[in-house]
């Protein structure tokens, strides 16, 4: 039979009201007790019961990951990155995935909120980017940690997770300059992350620093998707002064790049260079493997989870926001280049 906690208590020799504490991570427990219910959770390999945690308090046990994202590997990365935070604090995690362009997307969040009880929300792009959906999450007085592309006028920074896209655009640019391509074609995500524009500005900062014209006309709109790769691949390929290189807005996409100069015999890297951006899985199954930017997808989830995990212990227990325990927490990352065999010397350079 399974362990209760009626027979964590007893073996370690405490009350039931002081496991429930530990279990529950609060404060008001000393070192030694913390540590012998610890030691007789594990022996009796006890498995608390969150829904009855959930029922049983006005506290709840569960975030939730909000996503509306075509990226299976990204979405997996959150996830777990997630989950190992969660784990570590006894909580469980909602994946709800949804349409961020729908028009009941504000109802579906204030449902989810009210219905599920969660104890905080994490925001990934486009939702963590889009002022409404901060404004909802606001007005229902829950709490939620936004991971979001570094710009200067975040007003909320201490919800936010940011990642530099633009450092880490502008180092794969100036890679690709270094190796002699002057013509360098952007492939451009979808207009309604953030991270499109930041990646394109340090793209058009390191051309300049160089001294390089941009040509507007190497420049395509698109979406993080393999597809979207394809065509803005065939397209910058047909022109009559095709570029000698390609910066693809994420691998998915750069990986449909390849595929694309593969059908027009283009071969890869002596005739064209492609480059993506976060090493994703994609990046390493690819032939040639791609040159990327490595961004830690799970390290930058489990930071936000821990970080609105934290927020919504201190608003339970009174301690203060910016307690220590968000202090350990890393709030910004740049994610670095990772040269591989898909970028080469231009032609004739």
């Amino acid at each position: 039979m399974k362990a209760t906690i009626n027979d964590v208590a007893a073996h370690a020799g405490v009350s039931i009201k002081t496991v429930s504490r530990v279990i529950n991570n609060e404060p008001s427990v000393r070192p030694a007790t913390k540590k012998k219910v610890e030691d007789a959770v594990e022996a009796l390999n006890y498995q608390p019961n969150l829904a009855a945690r959930n029922l049983a308090s006005s506290r709840t046990y569960t975030i939730a990951f909000i996503y509306d994202n075509p990226n299976a590997y990204y979405v997996i990365d959150m996830q777990n990155g997630i989950l190992n935070a969660c784990k570590a604090q006894g909580y469980e995690l909602l994946i709800h995935p949804s349409n961020s362009k729908s028009a009941s997307v504000h109802d579906e969040l204030k449902n989810l909120v009210e219905h599920s009880k969660v104890a905080g929300i994490v925001l990934t792009p486009p939702f963590s980017e889009t002022p409404a959906v901060i404004e909802t999450l606001q007005d229902l007085d829950v709490d939620y940690v936004r991971i979001v592309s570094k710009t200067a006028d975040v007003k909320d920074q201490d919800n936010c997770i940011q990642v530099d896209d633009s450092a880490a655009a502008f180092d794969i640019t100036r890679h690709l300059i270094g190796l002699g391509h002057k013509r360098i074609g952007f492939l451009c995500g979808g207009e309604e992350h953030i991270s499109t524009h930041s990646r394109l500005d340090g793209y058009r900062q390191a051309m300049k620093e160089a001294g390089l014209p941009v040509d507007e006309s190497l420049i395509l709109k698109g979406e993080y998707s393999f597809d979207s790769g394809v065509q803005g691949a065939k397209t910058l390929l047909g022109t009559d002064n095709p570029p000698s290189a390609i910066f693809a807005s994420n691998d998915e996409m750069a990986a449909g790049a390849l595929f694309a100069a593969r059908l027009m015999n283009v071969d890869i890297p002596s005739q064209l260079s492609i480059v993506g951006f976060e090493d994703s899985p994609f990046s390493r199954q690819t032939w040639p493997k791609l040159t990327t930017a490595h961004q830690p997808n799970n390290e930058i989830a489990k930071c936000a989870a821990a970080l609105v995990l934290s927020k919504a212990r201190g608003k339970t227990s009174g301690e203060n926001a910016s307690a220590s325990k968000e202090a350990g927490v890393q709030r910004e990352f740049t994610p670095e280049l990772v040269v591989r065999d898909s970028s080469g010397s231009a032609p004739g350079s």
